[in-house]
């Protein structure tokens, strides 16, 4: 549960993040100006669950700075499926550790675009393991998450939106 908790808070993050930019208007390229990822997650209220464990984790500057990084990102929704608590216990200054690790198992080095993912079978993330992408009934698979948005744009990266948290095996 502890390590389900962590993977949860860190796709939240992510999704907040790259949400906001969705819901921003920043859906194209040449952004250079633009909001980052965490700026785009921090003004969306449907990120709020990701931000707050962005900043738990202390993970604002990495996600702020050049990238480009590529996000698989839970919505507030999401992080909703998870057992009750887990959010609240991986918050907590001594589960640290967890969160920065579930939360990076949402981020993939480099700018992969919805064109790129559909072609791919896995992506290696941030945190160390590869993440399985699928196709299924026509809809873009992310281990057991489904992508319900895609190329959410940001001056450092860019974002897809998942149902669900995924973490790593």
């Amino acid at each position: 549960m502890k390590y389900i908790n962590s993977a949860s808070f860190i796709s939240l993050l992510f999704a907040l993040m790259f949400s906001m930019n969705a819901f921003s208007g920043h859906h194209g390229e040449g952004h250079k100006k633009g909001k980052s990822i965490v700026e785009v997650a921090s003004s969306n209220e449907d990120f709020s669950t990701l931000v707050a464990a962005v900043k738990a984790a202390g993970l604002v500057d990495t996600l702020a700075g050049k990238g480009p990084f590529t996000v698989f990102a839970p919505t507030n929704e999401a992080f909703a499926k998870l057992p009750e608590g887990t959010v609240e216990s991986l918050l907590k200054p001594e589960n640290k550790d967890k969160l920065v690790a579930i939360l990076t198992y949402h981020v993939v080095p480099g700018k992969v675009k919805a064109k790129d993912v559909i072609g791919l079978s896995k992506a290696t993330s941030v945190q160390g393991s590869d993440i399985k992408v699928s196709t299924k009934d026509g809809a873009v698979m992310v281990d057991n998450a489904k992508v319900i948005k895609t190329d959410l744009m940001a001056n450092n990266g860019v974002v897809h939106v998942i149902d669900t948290v995924i973490l790593p095996r």
